[in-house]
């Protein structure tokens, strides 16, 4: 399943997309439950998972919208 979602962080506009499915794979992440992910902030992507990490969150906003979207998701 897909679910996508966006939101305001300060000045910063936050989209993401995540595929997750009922039970864990080899294929998610920490062998969970969301095979793909990619959240992009004020337009530029800045989180990608694709059955294997594209590009790590780096920047403090990416890491925090990716730890809310492991906890509801994985």
């Amino acid at each position: 399943m897909w679910t996508k979602g966006r939101m305001q962080i300060g000045k910063n506009t936050v989209r993401w997309e995540v595929k997750h499915f009922d039970e864990g794979s080899i294929f998610g992440i920490n062998e969970g439950r969301i095979s793909k992910l990619w959240i992009a902030i004020n337009g530029e992507p800045e989180v990608m998972y694709e059955r294997g990490w594209c590009q790590k969150p780096k920047s403090a906003i990416a890491k925090k919208v990716f730890k809310q979207l492991m906890e509801k998701y994985n």
